[in-house]
């Protein structure tokens, strides 16, 4: 008797954490996902050192899921002439990634593109003469890229942004 009903117990039990575990909610983004976001996607340096800060310590910001993937500056070089684009590019990528994810890309494709040719300029900033002008026509020619190209079939199936 004390064995059936001892299985009985850890049956019901069982039962019982496998309904409460298939009912629990799957763990839930902060509701602040967005506003991290937009504050992560501007043109100034704040945002961008911001962004930089939070991308060296992505474990932080694991519970937004957030999508850190990127493909830097796609099919053009990441560090053209020797320019250090690299970095504006992933920060790019990373706006564009999740806003298409949150399904919100056309209403902000416009601000992320124009943080990246601040993005752009800031790097640009460094030099001085014929160097800061060469940098200076580079980041307008990126910029123009995705400005003019940042709805192509290319971008819009993940693999450049």
């Amino acid at each position: 008797m004390r064995r059936r009903l001892s299985a009985l117990a850890v049956s019901a039990a069982s039962l019982t954490l496998a309904i409460g575990a298939a009912a629990a909610p799957a763990a839930a983004v902060p509701a602040d996902k967005a506003k991290v976001l937009s504050n992560w996607s501007q043109t100034d340096a704040g945002s961008y050192n911001a962004w930089v800060a939070a991308r060296a310590n992505q474990g932080a910001w694991s519970e937004y899921k957030f999508n850190w993937s990127t493909d830097y500056c796609s099919s053009s070089p990441d560090n053209p002439f020797g320019f250090p684009f690299q970095t504006s590019c992933a920060r790019h990528d990373f706006g564009y990634r999740n806003y298409k994810e949150a399904g919100t890309f056309d209403a902000n494709k416009a601000r992320i593109d124009s943080a990246f040719y601040a993005d752009l300029k800031r790097v640009c900033a460094g030099y001085s003469g014929a160097k800061k002008t060469s940098c200076d026509a580079t980041a307008w020619t990126y910029y123009q890229a995705v400005d003019k190209l940042g709805f192509s079939a290319v971008v819009d199936n993940g693999l450049a942004a």
